[in-house]
């Protein structure tokens, strides 16, 4: 039963973004509500195969947040969804640019036609604790008031940033409209695939040499959970979403069964490297500077306002290892070729500060 202000459910709710995971959970998990008369999910691209059988009921609409036009005020939507954002930049398509074309210019547009929606009621924006950057001036613990002490490193982190700033101003031109804003931890869980799930799926772990980080995550059930309750609910403002508690990185590499492999930080580049080899994927900075200087925030504002508390950081940890039941470490030959890799990277480290010492 959602908690909250009490609120009619809407007819109609736009989600943006269902050819993906995250997209295509909330969409199926809003179709199933009887409260919730229409679900159109919008799009620029169709789904993968096993994604299809969730959107069963969502009516599909080709196109992406820049291109909504007027779509949303025919639709006579009363609540927009907001989770078509890129986390990391894809090589093959645009690289970074392209990923901020998506993730800013795209949800600018796309609140430019919320804005020109009379009959929108409600908005609901994907955001993440990478808003808060992470760097060694960070406090202990971030509280949504908390501004970031520096400026963050990647890309994604500054997207957020723009983002939420955008937002902002939609409060202000549409007071009417109730804005809810959710600074996600990163996901993890047994269904959940990420860069962060993919990195402790790894048997070999790179982490950095000499420190320890304070890690929080969110279970992807109840990450569906909260923004499940934020569209049917009342939620105005912008709160923090994590599981209480915290995990050393240490502790969750022995936790998953894995070897830790310390390396410089610069070095971290090189560990990258052998991910890539091993079809494990890729870091950006924002991982990187996670694995320096971890994050934890405070989720108090959250569990009032919802009445909910997510299972903690090492329930959903602990989820995901059993999700994850192959502990096999590498056989001889990756183990030389990981080996290699990372000490060539650390070579290269050095012949650098050598070259400009």
């Amino acid at each position: 039963m959602t908690s909250g202000r009490s609120t009619r459910a809407p007819g109609v709710v736009v989600v943006t973004g269902v050819s993906r995971f995250l997209g295509a959970h909330v969409a199926a998990r809003l179709v199933a509500d009887p409260r919730v008369g229409r679900v159109v999910g919008l799009d620029p691209s169709d789904p993968v195969d096993e994604l299809v059988p969730l959107l069963t009921g969502v009516e599909r609409v080709r196109a992406d947040p820049g291109s909504v036009g007027s779509i949303i005020a025919d639709l006579h939507a009363d609540a927009v969804v907001h989770l078509a954002l890129a986390t990391a930049p894809d090589k093959q398509n645009g690289g970074r640019a392209a990923m901020k074309e998506q993730n800013v210019i795209g949800t600018m547009q796309l609140l430019a036609a919320c804005q020109r929606a009379p009959g929108l009621r409600k908005l609901v924006v994907r955001s993440s604790t990478a808003a808060y950057g992470a760097s060694f001036r960070d406090p202990a613990v971030f509280t949504e008031d908390t501004e970031p002490r520096a400026v963050p490193r990647g890309g994604f982190a500054r997207d957020i940033l723009d983002i939420e700033g955008y937002v902002r101003g939609f409060r202000r031109r549409r007071p009417d409209v109730t804005a809810t804003v959710l600074r996600f931890a990163p996901f993890i869980g047994s269904i959940a695939e990420t860069t962060l799930t993919r990195y402790f799926a790894q048997p070999v772990v790179p982490t950095v040499l000499g420190r320890d980080p304070r890690l929080q995550f969110v279970h992807f059930d109840d990450a569906l959970e909260v923004l499940h309750r934020s569209v049917v609910g009342e939620h105005p403002g912008t709160f923090n979403v994590a599981g209480p508690g915290v995990l050393a990185l240490s502790q969750a590499i022995r936790r998953a069964g894995r070897i830790a492999v310390p390396v410089l930080e610069p070095g971290l580049s090189g560990a990258a490297g052998v991910a890539r080899l091993l079809g494990f994927g890729r870091y950006s900075l924002d991982q990187v500077d996670l694995f320096v200087h971890g994050r934890v925030v405070d989720i108090t504002r959250l569990t009032n306002e919802y009445g909910f508390t997510p299972r903690s950081t090492a329930a959903a940890f602990d989820d995901f290892i059993a999700g994850h039941p192959d502990r096999t470490v590498l056989g001889p030959t990756q183990l030389a070729l990981a080996e290699q890799a990372i000490l060539d990277g650390i070579r290269q480290v050095r012949a650098t500060v050598r070259e400009r010492s």
